[in-house]
């Protein structure tokens, strides 16, 4: 037992001195004063008395100090060094320590912790899946997690709730949607977790309609959505395809009592913002009583998606008066609104602050300051970006072949993209869009052809409609009109942009009759575009074909919308004056 008057000490400490006046202290157990803890401080004072007294052998009370540790401590050091050291360990308690892993981090613990629970002849159960399977997808372990849901198997709580959603989570951010469609059909209980985690599954791995159509489906089971699940399905309809389907989710958010929540305003700025809204994006914005650093993201990227790249900037000085501590994102959307208008001054600036903040080894922003560099003109700072980050991933080498490439260093880039082969880096299609952007300028050929091919043939990269359309535009430069128009008719799905290069190569060269034909499978496609009339004008004009020229004049004058005066912005020592262009 504790002496009297160490007991009366810390009863005094934890427990309000009107309790302790109507109970007999002495016969207070240990379990009660650890219950009275509110504090990791507290925690140690009582767990030295009981090391004091040689009770601390006890699992009962080995378990429940961990426990404590686990709430108290912001990390699990104190907890693993008492699980350490206890001799007698049962499956509750190596289940704490798993969780505490799989909260707090790190979770590659957890895993080992498993493994480690295994060969000590422990058979786990239905609170120890839920915490190693959140741990697998937190830690990118989809291995382990696989392994893990075969044991969930074999023990027989392959159908307990909470262990299949965290398998669907776990399944979906692996990208296997296939495998959480598997155990979410197998669910005899689908309640709203459930249904949360497979509409964020399909959502964050790009399956846009499946996500919405599993929305619909819950709502047609009766199962009401909180607020997780508007924010999960919310990116689904950040299109002008679904936009309408993101209206109707902000309404519903209304009648359900949730648009004060943050995160789910927070989203619906992000709609608003990529379906172009930003006056709505910016409403919500102002209204928010209360702004996070992602508030903040995402209007300033709401402003830079809308070629707004001055109002962005403006919002970043705002935040940085407001001192709100910014991140890698908001830095990332102001570098690319730099990048957007020009802004050469502020966006040295801005790479100031990166170093300030120790991110230049940060994948999303160099590769933002490479391209904002290379189109402000300056491409020796965007190489020199390149050339001193330490590692270089496939982003890096991409961004500064495309810059190469849009500065007419057509062999620079080719070069690069051979070291970058070299030094075992796999390019990706946005790396062969840049090197074939390269020899579209340069007038390689024979190179460009050569690593059009090797995109399926090396990479098993199908090559899309913006490859296609720079090996036209390349073979049409050269002059290659007939190759182009078969390479064209071979493609199954060749856009008006495919066959709108080789109207343009028609024009450089002067081949009328093809022009004609050209324009022609434009018109089928059911495209009118005013540039199509004007580049016909010139063909025509060149031609001496003054009667075609009239026609085509007078499709543009039907089509053509009046003119707006156009803005634009200048840099003036960090600051942007606004001339209207009549």
């Amino acid at each position: 037992m504790l002496g009297r008057n160490s007991l009366f000490t810390v009863l005094t400490n934890l427990v309000p001195s009107k309790s302790i006046r109507f109970c007999n202290y002495t016969s207070l157990p240990s379990l009660y004063l650890l219950n009275s803890c509110f504090n990791l401080q507290q925690l140690k004072q009582v767990h030295a008395l009981i090391v004091k007294d040689g009770s601390s052998q006890s699992l009962t009370l080995s378990t429940k100090i961990i426990t404590l540790a686990c709430s108290f401590s912001p990390n699990m050091d104190y907890a693993r060094n008492l699980f350490d050291i206890t001799s007698e360990r049962n499956l509750y308690l190596w289940n704490i320590l798993i969780r505490g892993y799989a909260d707090r981090g790190p979770c590659h613990e957890a895993i080992i912790l498993y493994r480690n629970m295994h060969q000590s002849g422990l058979l786990p159960d239905d609170y120890t899946f839920p915490s190693v399977v959140r741990a697998c997808a937190v830690h990118s372990a989809f291995w382990e997690g696989r392994q893990v849901h075969c044991n969930v198997l074999k023990n027989g709580v392959s159908l307990d709730v909470v262990v299949q959603c965290s398998l669907v989570t776990m399944y979906s951010q692996s990208g296997e949607t296939w495998n959480s469609e598997l155990v979410f059909g197998e669910m005899v209980v689908k309640n709203i977790v459930s249904w949360t985690s497979l509409i964020a599954g399909y959502v964050q791995n790009g399956f846009f309609e499946k996500g919405l159509s599993a929305f619909r489906d819950m709502m047609a089971f009766g199962v009401r959505p909180n607020a997780v699940t508007l924010v999960s399905v919310l990116p689904a309809c950040a299109s002008m395809e679904f936009f309408n389907s993101g209206k109707l989710i902000h309404a519903y958010s209304f009648k359900l009592g949730f648009i004060s929540d943050i995160s789910l305003v927070n989203s619906l700025v992000a709609l608003y913002g990529k379906c172009g809204h930003v006056d709505i994006a910016r409403s919500l914005f102002d209204r928010m009583a209360v702004r996070t650093v992602v508030s903040w993201n995402a209007i300033i990227a709401a402003y830079e998606q809308n070629k707004a790249g001055a109002d962005a900037i403006k919002l970043f000085r705002r935040m940085q008066t407001e001192g709100v501590e910014y991140d890698f994102i908001t830095l990332v959307s102001v570098i690319s609104a730099c990048a957007s208008i020009g802004a050469l001054d502020t966006g040295k600036w801005v790479h100031d602050l990166v170093r300030c903040k120790g991110l230049e080894t940060n994948v999303s922003i160099t590769s933002a300051l490479i391209d904002m560099y290379a189109k402000c003109g300056n491409i020796t700072l965007a190489r020199d970006v390149f050339d001193r980050l330490s590692y270089r991933s496939v982003v890096s080498w991409t961004s500064i072949i495309a810059a190469c490439a849009s500065h007419g260093y057509g062999e620079d880039a080719v070069l690069l993209f051979s070291k970058m082969k070299e030094e075992g880096i796999k390019p990706n299609i946005y790396t062969f869009t840049a090197v074939l952007t390269a020899c579209r300028h340069s007038g390689f050929v024979e190179e460009g052809r050569k690593h059009f091919e090797s995109m399926t043939r090396d990479y098993l990269i199908m090559p899309g409609i913006e490859q296609c359309a720079c090996m036209v535009d390349l073979l049409g430069r050269v002059g290659e009109l007939h190759e182009a128009y078969e390479f064209i008719n071979n493609m199954s799905n060749a856009d008006a942009g495919v066959w709108g290069a080789l109207l343009g190569a028609c024009r450089i060269h002067g081949n009328l009759e093809l022009a004609e034909h050209v324009a022609d499978r434009l018109y089928k496609l059911n495209f009118h575009s005013i540039s199509l009339y004007a580049l016909m004008v010139n063909i025509y004009a060149e031609a001496g074909r003054w009667e075609d020229v009239a026609r085509m004049r007078i499709l543009i004058d039907e089509r053509e919308p009046k003119r707006i005066p156009a803005l634009s912005s200048v840099e003036v020592n960090r600051r942007f004056i606004q001339l209207r262009q009549e």
